[in-house]
């Protein structure tokens, strides 16, 4: 199991590291239209992806023991979304041994002994 979330979360750090790395160099991303601005679906969308990141962060909230790194993870999640939790989860991912269960990923390692 933690190979292939290994292989998954780097799939996606590499994948979007590549998108927004594209998009980044053919249009700014400050200069959006305001015609896109006001679509209802592009503000739904937006609303969709922050509340999935605050999510994924109130299970890093839970996780992690230390304030610091809570308040760097909630800044790092809300810039660069899905980039800084696929980053996240290969930090603790490889962390692990790969004979490690959910539970180990999970929680951590405080709760989870």
């Amino acid at each position: 199991m933690i190979l292939m979330l290994r292989i998954l979360f780097s799939l996606v750090l590499i994948t979007m590291l590549c998108v927004t790395s594209w998009a980044s160099l053919n249009e700014d991303i400050l200069k959006i239209p305001v015609i896109v601005q006001k679509d209802p679906w592009f503000i739904a969308t937006l609303f969709d992806a922050y509340f999935g990141f605050l999510t994924f962060y109130a299970w890093l909230f839970y996780r992690e023991n230390k304030w610091l790194p809570k308040a760097i993870w909630f800044v790092l999640i809300m810039l660069l979304g899905n980039m800084a939790m696929a980053t996240y989860l290969l930090f603790v991912l490889f962390r692990l041994p790969l004979s490690a269960t959910a539970k180990d990923v999970l929680l951590s390692p405080e709760r989870a002994g």
